[in-house]
């Protein structure tokens, strides 16, 4: 799984476009890191920028942002109705896909102390990154906001995680911290009924609404301090209100979800649909405002997959259709799933992977030294995967082979999963073999250039050889999919699960051939001989599952 972490920067200019626009940019400086969004908004002053890239990449990016608007932004002549206290105001991580929480407090801890090093201003840490109790909350942490912060100075309570004791005044000081992912999410109800449509938020939202001696408007239940008595609502990590839409002339329970972990969407759109039936109403469709992770949308279509009696080992692209149909996320407003999904908006545009079949063969064939039979391994371990997915699909659902479903099911998945794996690393594998040439075109007129040379390409090298060494290793994974294939698996797909098998056998003796030959440039002993180990573990391995699954199909022949 590619790892993606989001950062999303709101600085403190929203009305001149030659700023916001020059700092969000500077982000792009740092190879790796996406631009997603500029969001500017003139009354507040205030853009909200949207960032993606890999934990290793994301850190550089954010510092360029903050340090152009260092340079760029003065506090001393702000205004915007917006709270703020910095040029930059905060600046958090959010973790999407194949990132921890933690590893996105690491990476707050990681940017403050450099951005509290290198440029001197203040920085507080907040919510997942918080170093105090007290500054998770970033209202306490904006207290004042940067009117007040000339005061903080000397004071210890108010001292800043990183940053020089003095105080900046021309960037104020900033928040960097980590947070979930926020889905802003509206459901539409057929007709204008605000109050119906009040009715279901309240019940929905984690605030819930005011307990009352005779529902619905009998007069509020109050504590002794007068504050109101509250009803919690069914769903934690959900603000929620409602509203009408003049344009559509029809309410709108629209939702902030805050941890999309233990509030998934589709529960909440399910449970809306229950609830406006139960009041004579329908749901006409839903919309998410912004940006989705991908793993929301499989996590609905999955939902939606089971409650239809249907099998969820289908491809990641039916799995979104089915999200999006399910959810009516197209029958508010347009939803593209490659504008949309976060994942999706970061991926290259230069993917072998996306090219057509004889797009790919004409490259395959050229004089260019890259893609090789690396990448044509990997091809091989794909269409493995595919082939023993389709034999379980084919026969999940059918009446004669009822028994297997939920072993089919879960052969599918794992198979999807491997596809997908191996897909990516038909790119991977091109990759590496660039990242040698890279290394090799490195100067080495000193001695110093010399070792620095001879340190890239060793080093290059080695992940050259452990691409195609996992994706040798990862085809031992395929042989328990494909012997379900081919025992269970519905007899009229047996010579599918047979070429399945031959495939994968491809798949890992090239895998393994570009090992060896890679190994040629490695100077590391150890390192050679452990590949080595590994290769031919895997290649037995390999070998003896092929054999028996071959068994197994000559038998349905």
């Amino acid at each position: 799984m590619e790892r993606v972490v989001e950062c999303v920067p709101n600085i403190s200019d929203g009305i001149n476009p030659d700023v916001y626009n020059t700092v969000a940019h500077a982000a792009e400086r740092i190879s790796g890191v996406k631009l997603l969004d500029i969001d500017p908004g003139s009354t507040t002053n205030r853009t909200v920028i949207t960032l993606a890239g890999s934990p290793e990449v994301i850190v550089d990016g954010a510092f360029e942002l903050i340090k152009t608007a260092y340079e760029m932004i003065d506090m001393q002549t702000h205004s915007g109705e917006h709270p703020r206290m910095g040029a930059v105001d905060v600046c958090p991580f959010v973790p999407v896909a194949g990132v921890t929480m933690e590893e996105c407090a690491e990476l707050a801890r990681k940017l403050g102390k450099r951005v509290g090093e290198e440029l001197g201003v203040w920085v507080y840490l907040y919510e997942a990154a918080a170093s105090k109790p007290e500054w998770q909350m970033l209202p306490n942490v904006r207290e004042g906001e940067y009117e007040g912060l000339a005061a903080r100075e000397g004071d210890q309570k108010w001292k800043p995680d990183f940053g020089s004791i003095k105080f900046t005044p021309k960037f104020g000081a900033m928040a960097i911290g980590a947070r979930n992912f926020l889905v802003a999410y509206n459901i539409n109800l057929n007709g204008a009924n605000m109050k119906m449509a009040k009715d279901i938020a309240f019940n929905l939202r984690e605030s819930g609404r005011a307990k009352r001696e005779s529902y619905p408007d009998g007069e509020i239940i109050r504590h002794p301090d007068g504050k109101a008595v509250k009803i919690a609502g069914q769903f934690k990590h959900c603000k929620g209100s409602a509203w009408v839409i003049p344009e559509y002339n029809c309410a709108q329970i629209t939702m902030n979800l805050t941890n999309i972990d233990e509030t998934p969407v589709h529960i909440v759109y399910d449970e809306v649909m229950r609830q406006a039936t139960q009041r004579g109403m329908r749901v006409t469709g839903s919309e998410i405002v912004g940006l989705v992770p991908l793993q929301t949308m499989l996590e609905a279509g999955r939902y939606f997959l089971t409650k239809q009696g249907m099998s969820t080992a289908v491809s990641e692209q039916e799995i979104i259709n089915v999200a999006i149909s399910s959810l009516g996320l197209k029958d508010v407003a347009p939803f593209e799933p490659d504008q949309k999904i976060v994942e999706y908006r970061f991926k290259r545009s230069d993917r072998l992977v996306d090219q057509q079949i004889d797009q790919f063969v004409d490259t395959l064939a050229s004089d260019l030294p890259a893609p090789g039979g690396g990448s044509i391994a990997a091809l091989n371990a794909t269409l493995s995967a595919s082939l023993a997915t389709m034999v379980t699909n084919l026969t999940y659902g059918k009446k004669d082979y009822a028994e297997h479903n939920s072993l089919m099911e879960e052969a599918g998945i794992k198979g999807q999963q491997l596809k997908m794996w191996f897909l990516a690393a038909i790119d991977r594998d091109t990759d590496a073999f660039n990242l040698v040439m890279d290394a090799m075109r490195l100067p080495k007129k000193s001695d110093e250039q010399k070792a620095a040379r001879d340190q890239a390409i060793e080093k290059a090298n080695q992940h050259c050889t452990l691409v195609p060494l996992e994706v040798l290793e990862r085809c031992v994974e395929l042989i328990p999919i494909l012997e379900v294939a081919a025992k269970n698996g519905n007899p009229n797909c047996a010579s599918d699960a047979g070429v399945g098998a031959h495939c994968m056998k491809t798949a890992a003796h090239g895998a393994a051939l570009n090992v060896r030959i890679n190994l040629k440039g490695i100077n590391e002993e150890q390192f050679k001989a452990s590949s080595l180990k590994r290769v031919e573990n895997a290649l037995f391995a390999v070998e003896d599952g092929a054999k028996n699954i071959l068994q197994l199909v000559e038998h349905n022949l």
